[in-house]
């Protein structure tokens, strides 16, 4: 009799999950993921063209704030800036913060493709009216209600997780790290060079013209154009979440019934907050998003700061130019020595390697202020590489603690958790360190 119920369940299952892969579309995607052995460039470009998308809005804005706030003339003193600064900053995270769990549910009972699809279009729309804000609150508004609509980040890991085989995982969630990390260097980039640009290239745009009489319109405009390529490529997207909606009724049955021959219960849903792995990553993963984010304002008001304040004196253009360097060097690491590293080290023996390495170089950074020409321009671009580098790894060697702590039918969830958590800590990042860089 055990023998025939062993041979009656290992003809079943099978059965059923032929049932299943004919009426789901993730199913199709793992029997695509089992047939295709090579390395998946294509998925690796969609995730990365997505997570840049998201991203570029967040950091775009950092080199020009300071004159953007100069401009709405609402700090009394110049050392007032930094601390508007900080609010604009901020009030996308806190927008984020209220609705990330809420987006995870949603991307967890819908599907991941969607999310992404509104995340994209949000940044169309919200990111052009920021580049067209005439006060200091318009600016607010607008970039609390992207944050509020671009909840793709936390389902995006989800659907990394699920879209590449085992032995690809690493380098697919290490695609959001690096395109994250990219974004935060290409978007100030993008910012330095595009904005103001009456005044940087007065013989190619007049003062009287669009982007004259609105300064920031031009790089916020060139990102809302790249999330328009974004958006429609996406959907061309497969779905990853295994929604089994055709025969739903008569499939549970049938696992019910082989689960009552087999003598085994049926598990129910755990308890994200109770998950230990889950939410010590995610504690991890809130502290560092808050130095993170602090450090990416800091800096750039920091690097365009006068002398006399304590800081570089540098153009926008000069600090797009070491994030364009630093940008580089991340991608190198990225694709190239970090799953090498994974591989060899494990994900929590890199973020703390990585953390401690963090502590002496960013204490390094005050003494730079007291260079100038030549030796400036090498050790900041050393500097600024290293610390970037470090930041990536640790950020990609959690989310694979993070993603692996869960199945996937709470993936979105618990992604939700993870950037409500982080966002509010990342809210936190500009508004302090726009204070503390007064």
């Amino acid at each position: 009799m055990a023998a025939a119920a062993a041979a009656a369940e290992e003809h079943t299952v099978p059965l059923l999950k032929k049932q299943y892969y004919e009426n789901c579309p993730g199913c199709k995607v793992d029997e695509q993921k089992e047939l295709k052995r090579g390395l998946p460039i294509r998925e690796f470009l969609s995730i990365w063209t997505v997570v840049l998308c998201t991203v570029l809005p967040i950091s775009s804005l950092f080199p020009y704030l300071y004159f953007m706030i100069r401009d709405f003339n609402i700090a009394e003193k110049e050392e007032d800036i930094g601390y508007y600064a900080g609010y604009v900053g901020s009030s996308f995270m806190f927008g984020r913060a209220l609705t990330s769990v809420f987006w995870g549910l949603v991307a967890d009972r819908y599907g991941r493709k969607p999310l992404i699809l509104l995340g994209t279009s949000s940044v169309v729309i919200f990111n052009t009216i920021f580049g067209l804000s005439v006060n200091f609150w318009m600016a607010v508004i607008t970039r609390f209600l992207l944050g509020c609509l671009n909840g793709l980040l936390g389902p995006i890991k989800a659907y990394a997780s699920e879209m590449f085989r085992a032995e690809h995982q690493a380098l697919g969630l290490s695609t959001i790290s690096t395109a994250w990390g990219i974004g935060l260097i290409i978007g100030p980039a993008l910012g330095g060079f595009l904005a103001q640009p009456a005044e940087k290239y007065p013989t190619v745009v007049s003062k009287d013209s669009l982007f004259g009489r609105f300064p920031y319109l031009l790089p916020s405009l060139a990102i809302s154009v790249f999330a328009v390529g974004v958006t429609i490529a996406s959907f061309w997207l497969p779905e990853t979440l295994h929604n089994h909606k055709e025969n739903r009724a008569a499939c549970d049955d049938s696992y019910d019934a082989l689960e009552t021959a087999s003598g085994e219960e049926k598990k129910q849903p755990a308890n994200l907050l109770r998950n230990w792995p889950l939410m010590s990553s995610i504690m991890v993963y809130c502290i560092f998003s808050l130095h993170d984010m602090a450090y990416a304002e800091i800096f750039s008001l920091w690097a365009v700061s006068p002398r006399k304040l304590g800081g570089l004196g540098y153009s926008t253009q000069n600090v797009g130019e070491v994030l364009a360097v630093s940008g580089f060097g991340l991608l190198v690491f990225q694709l190239a020595l970090y799953p090498y590293a994974e591989r060899l080290l494990g994900p929590v023996m890199v973020c703390r390697i990585a953390g401690v390495l963090s502590i002496p170089l960013l204490a390094s950074y005050p003494f730079l202020s007291k260079l100038s020409g030549f030796s400036l321009i090498v050790l900041l671009n050393c500097a600024s590489v290293l610390k970037n580098l470090l930041s990536v790894s640790i950020v990609t060697g959690l989310f694979m603690l993070q993603n692996n702590a869960v199945e996937q039918h709470q993936r979105g969830a618990a992604n939700g958790i993870a950037m409500t958590a982080m966002s509010l800590f990342k809210a936190a990042g500009p508004a302090g360190g726009g204070s503390l860089d007064d």
